[in-house]
This record gives C-alpha cells, sequence and structure tokens, in this order.
C-alpha cells in the first residue's frame, strides 16, 4: 500500500509559517524557528490543508512524497 506524506527540505525553508498558519495540527515552527511536520501521513481530515500549504509555501520547501509499504 502506498501512503502520502508531506515533507520539508530544511535547505529551502525559511521559516515563514505560513504553513503553521494554515494547519498547526501538522506544521509547528519552534522557538529556533525549526519546522517540525507533526502529522506527516496525509489523510483525508490533514490533505486539503496540506495542498494549500505546499502550493502557498514562498521558497516551496514543502513537498509531497509517495511511501510505499
Amino acid at each position: 500500500m502506498t501512503n502520502r506524506k508531506v515533507v520539508v527540505d530544511y535547505g529551502l525553508c525559511e521559516a515563514n509559517a505560513i504553513c503553521m498558519g494554515i494547519n498547526p495540527d501538522v506544521f509547528h515552527l519552534d522557538d529556533d524557528d525549526t519546522l517540525h511536520i507533526l502529522r506527516p501521513d496525509i489523510t483525508p481530515e490533514t490533505e486539503n490543508d496540506v495542498l494549500e500549504a505546499v502550493r502557498r509555501c514562498p521558497r516551496q520547501a514543502l513537498s509531497i512524497v509517495e511511501d510505499g509499504d
């Protein structure tokens, strides 16, 4: 079975927190301006928000990958 996950390219991420503003249950920016993906697995409940975060990321640091089991 193939699952989709959201991943961050830390070389591109500028900690703009736009993704966290879209869904703080999935994305979290800590006090050191490091982005953490709290729920990387894309579910029906998070899919729209994750797609929106990927689309709106100013540095295109977020992407969706296939995770084949």
